[in-house]
Parts: structure tokens; sequence; C-alpha cells
């Protein structure tokens, strides 16, 4: 440990530490409830749900993109679209470059779905902006920032 990093260990005290869990935790358990809200709001189990929202920003898809999008295997993605096919929310379309390759994308029901649930998303997160003011709410994202740089580079150091 080098001597900034020992002065920063030094600064975080047995409180802030603690507090920073308590906080992650009721963060986490606050998503999980909004994802099972969400779930049972949209009448579509999470990994379904999630998948379909990969698609916002894309006209097709492969089962090798979501499965490294979602980080599961292609096995998984498999079973997953399976569902949204038989739920008519994505098809199967054949490459027309390379036949070896199946596209996916969303039927019009699937876009339907995926729009709702944009709107709602778009609708809590506006609603939790609300709780704050302005000058709260530039902090927070500010600190917000800083939170998931600090933890992309601690996961860094665990891989």
């Amino acid at each position: 440990m080098n001597q900034a990093e020992e002065n920063n260990h030094l600064d975080i005290s047995r409180y802030q530490l603690q507090q920073f869990q308590a906080l992650v935790t009721k963060l986490f358990q606050c998503c999980q409830e909004r994802i099972q809200y969400q779930c049972e709001r949209f009448e579509l189990p999470d990994a379904e749900l999630r998948c379909l929202v990969l698609f916002d920003e894309e006209r097709y898809l492969t089962s090798k993109g979501i499965a490294y999008k979602m980080n599961v295997v292609k096995s998984r993605v498999t079973k997953l679209i399976n569902g949204l096919v038989k739920k008519k929310m994505v098809q199967r379309i054949p490459d027309p470059e390379d036949s070896r390759i199946t596209l996916l994308t969303l039927t019009s029901e699937g876009q339907q779905k995926l729009n709702e649930i944009k709107a709602f998303h778009n609708y809590v997160n506006y609603q939790v902006l609300l709780q704050m003011e302005p000058e709260q709410r530039k902090t927070m994202l500010t600190n917000l920032d800083l939170l998931k740089a600090s933890m992309e580079a601690v996961k860094e150091m665990m891989v």
C-alpha cells in the first residue's frame, strides 16, 4: 500500500464503512423490489424483460450478442429467446448475408411491450428525481457517477 492509499485508508472511519454498506444494501433491495414489481406488471420473467430492453437501440441482435451483453451462456439465451418467440415478442430471421446466422428482431407486440417498459422506467426515474431539489439532483448524479467509477475500478481488481 502506497502513502496515498494508506492516508485514504485511515480517513475511512468504521461508521462510514458501515453507513456505505447499509446504503448499498438498501439501494440493492429497492432495485430488487422494483424488478419484482415490473416483472409482475409486464408479466415477464426478469431475464426476458432485460433481454427485451437490449433491443432498445438495436433493430437486430444475435444470440451471441445477447449472451455477451447479458453475461450468460448461449444456451441460456436460446431459452430466453424461445420464451419471447412463444409470447410473439421476438422473431427469428435468417441473415441474408450469412446463412449460418439467425437474426433476432422484435415483433410489433414486442416493440409495444418494450415501449411500455421504457415508459415505466422513465416515469419511475422521473418520480425519484422529483423527490430532490435541482441542486441535489446535480450533486447526486455526480456522486453516482463517482460511485460507478469507483465500483468499476474495484471490479477490475477482482479479475
